[in-house]
Order: structure tokens, then C-alpha cells, then sequence
């Protein structure tokens, strides 16, 4: 099952208690699926059209838990505000969705109806996709309200209103009431984050020790150069000492050269005798 399919399985399974916050996630449902039966006279039924059988058995819940089993298609559209109508250009009726607990339930069902989230493991992605470009702000602005910053995009002939941050999309199952999946998807951010912590520490200790092997040769070719063009004997006691210290042993670093001369001293006094013997070998002079 995929991540996405996850959400919406745990978005299933929850039925909120107040009728208010029922008539908010029956909205969306019927807002998408929804088709009137008309005959001359009156509103003969209302219709579910969706394949989607786990959606169809939500809706029917909310509907016996909302109007306790007993209720005509006029009865629900008059309840949801659409009286006449099953779809409305910009989205369900204003007023069912004004309390925050209505609008976790409006964005828990159009979740299930039109939304998808991409596999964490390969990045953060949480869409829902519109027929009409109309539609979409209405969601937006209920996004909004809880801080979540939405954007849109057109792809083929739909509008899609999409989140990319992780910290968003956290937020945004956490309003839903999507815990579990939550839970599961901060501990792939901690482990995605610690991975990509261990591989920048790796890298960066890769390149210093690149940079330290590659001062090591210069170092080493340096000295050499000095040996046989010039000679050690030339050379100042200190960095006599350095040069061949350093020769004898090329692999050590800088604070274990430094451990090896008499008197020892530290790195910043080894650097500056490196230094020196570079100099002394780029200018082929005696200072």
C-alpha cells in the first residue's frame, strides 16, 4: 500500500461526532460525486458517482449518523446548502465550514476525494487536483487558516493546489487527523535528515582530508627539491629538523610532526616552518 493510500485508509476510519463537522465532510463528497435525480415534478434521488467503494460507504455512514438513517435527497441538499443544485461553481457553502473543527473535516474528506501524497522516501509532495480553476480557492483559504501555504498549478486540463514542505504537510495530517501516518512520516524526516547529516560530515571530511594529502605532496616535493637542489645543510637547525622529520615520516599529520620535534611544538610552529620551506623552494634563496 502506498503512503498515500495509508492517509486515506486512517481518514476513513474517522467519523467525527458533531453534526456540524458530519454535514462538513458529507459536503465535499457530494460536492464532487454528487448527481440529482430530477423528475417534472420534485428531486427523486441523490446519487453517489464514484468508484471508489470506500468513499461511498463513508458518505452512507455520515448520512445515518447525520440524519439518523432517514433522509431524502432534498432533505441532505437543503442541509448542505444546495437546495436545488448538487454543485456550485467555487465550492460547498461558506457557512458549513466557519468553525475550525469543520474545516479539519472538510480537508480530512476532500482529502479522500480528490487528493494524493507522493512516497516521503523519495520527497515531499501533497496535491489535490480541480476540474475547474474556481474551485480551488476555497481550499486555499481554508489552508490558509490554519498557516499552511498553498500553491497552483495547471496541469493538462485540471488546476492543482499542491504543498512541498515537510514541516506543511506534517501540519496538514495532523489537522486531518491522520496521526499514525504523522508519526511515520517524522520518522522518515529524522532518518532522511541524519542520513543527509552523515553524508555532508562524510563529504566534508573527505574533501579535508584531500586538502591535507594534497598539502602533505606539495610539502614532501618541496623538501625534496631542497635536499637535492640545495641541502638540508643550508638550512636552519629548526627547519633542518622539520625537513627530514617530515620526509622520514610523510603520512602523520601536521600535530603528530609536531609531537616528533625537539622541543616539540605545536601545529601553527610546524606550519610555519612548512611555509618557510616552501618559500625556500619556490625562490631557490636562503632567508
Amino acid at each position: 500500500m502506498s503512503f498515500s493510500a495509508e492517509v486515506k485508509a486512517e481518514l476513513l476510519n474517522i467519523i467525527p461526532s458533531s453534526r456540524h463537522c458530519q454535514l462538513a465532510e458529507i459536503a465535499p463528497i457530494v460536492y464532487f460525486f454528487g448527481a440529482l435525480l430530477l423528475s417534472e415534478e420534485s428531486v427523486t434521488a441523490l446519487v453517489i458517482e464514484t468508484e471508489n467503494v470506500t468513499i461511498k460507504r463513508k458518505y452512507f455512514t455520515l448520512l445515518a449518523k447525520a440524519f439518523n438513517i432517514k433522509a431524502d435527497a432534498l432533505t441532505i441538499m437543503q442541509a448542505l446548502g444546495y437546495y436545488d443544485k448538487a454543485r456550485s461553481p467555487d465550492g460547498i457553502t461558506s457557512t458549513l465550514i466557519k468553525s475550525t473543527c469543520c474545516r479539519r473535516a472538510y480537508l480530512r474528506t476532500i482529502f479522500l476525494c480528490i487528493g494524493s501524497m507522493s512516497d516521503p522516501q523519495g520527497g515531499y509532495h501533497l496535491e489535490f487536483v480541480f476540474d475547474h480553476e474556481e474551485q480551488v480557492t476555497q481550499l486555499r483559504e481554508v489552508l490558509k487558516s490554519f498557516a499552511i501555504e498553498s500553491k497552483v498549478i495547471k496541469r493538462k486540463k485540471n488546476f492543482v493546489v499542491y504543498v512541498k514542505e515537510g514541516a506543511s504537510i506534517v501540519d496538514l495530517l495532523n489537522i486531518m487527523g491522520a496521526h499514525n501516518s504523522l508519526l511515520k512520516l517524522e520518522s522518515l524526516r529524522v532518518e532522511k535528515e541524519v542520513r543527509n547529516s552523515v553524508n555532508r560530515k562524510v563529504n566534508c571530511e573527505t574533501a579535508n582530508i584531500g586538502k591535507t594529502v594534497s598539502a602533505a605532496a606539495r610539502q614532501i616535493e618541496d623538501i625534496i627539491y631542497i635536499r637535492d637542489k640545495i641541502g638540508f645543510a643550508s638550512l636552519p637547525p629548526n627547519l633542518k629538523q622539520t625537513a627530514e622529520l617530515r620526509l622520514e615520516y610523510p603520512d602523520i599529520t601536521i600535530k603528530e610532526l609536531g609531537a616528533l620535534l625537539s622541543p616539540p611544538i605545536g601545529k601553527s610552529g610546524v606550519n610555519h616552518r612548512l611555509r618557510k620551506l616552501s618559500e625556500i623552494a619556490k625562490t631557490k634563496v636562503m632567508r
